[in-house]
């Protein structure tokens, strides 16, 4: 491929996760975020293609808000969740 060449079909388009997904790791996690933000799928239809509930992907929202995509590693949302979830619970107050 020269310098002036187009890029390959598909080149640079964002890959969802496979529906049967149950390993989630930040990339995954991201990747979701970015179609859900961006609208090529709603929140609800992210909810039931991969079986996950609303909370558990504002709960990444949150994190990526907070400290970037690290914060979508497991032992990140583990240590950082109190964090995480106490905007939601603030709010509720």
């Amino acid at each position: 491929m020269s310098f002036m060449s187009p890029p390959p079909p598909g080149f640079g388009k964002q890959v969802l996760p496979p529906d049967d997904t149950v390993r989630w790791v930040p990339s995954r996690k991201a990747a979701v975020l970015v179609a859900i933000r961006d609208g090529h799928i709603s929140l609800d239809e992210a909810c039931k293609r991969w079986r996950l509930s609303i909370e558990e992907i504002q709960l990444w929202q949150r994190a990526v808000a907070k400290v970037g995509t690290p914060g979508l590693r497991v032992t990140r949302v583990q240590i950082y969740r109190p964090l995480f979830e106490s905007n939601e619970q603030d709010g509720k107050k």
